[in-house]
């Protein structure tokens, strides 16, 4: 098992940026592909981006591709999401996911969640 814990939301202007960190305890770092997801007011849980084991294919969602970077630190045990031009549809709770398997882009592939990080960006 891995227990995730998120950090680094909070409000930022349109056009600004944040770093999310998703913190990584339990079993081997290395052996997990790991997901960031975000679900706004009244819709559906979506894929942001993911990121395999070795890093070596990454996934993004079509609505943040060139804007926001997936990247993992397997030494730190953390998964980072670097968003730069933050627009106020970005809004939403930005979920760490785990998977012991290959990456995927559906959350029913992903075992482990943390509790979440709230985003929010004023207009």
């Amino acid at each position: 098992q891995v227990q995730l814990v998120e950090s680094g939301g909070g409000l930022v202007q349109d056009g600004g940026s944040l770093r999310l960190s998703c913190a990584a305890s339990g079993n081997t770092f290395s052996s997990y592909s790991f997901a960031w997801f975000r679900q706004a007011p009244m819709k559906e849980r979506e894929l942001v981006a993911a990121i395999a084991r070795t890093g070596g294919r990454i996934l993004y969602g079509d609505s943040v591709k060139g804007r926001f970077t997936i990247s993992r630190d397997n030494v730190k045990r953390t998964v980072y999401l670097q968003m730069n031009s933050l627009k106020p549809e970005d809004t939403a709770i930005y979920y760490c996911a785990a998977s012991g398997y290959y990456v995927g882009e559906s959350a029913d592939e992903y075992d482990y969640w943390g509790q979440g990080t709230r985003v929010t960006v004023s207009s």
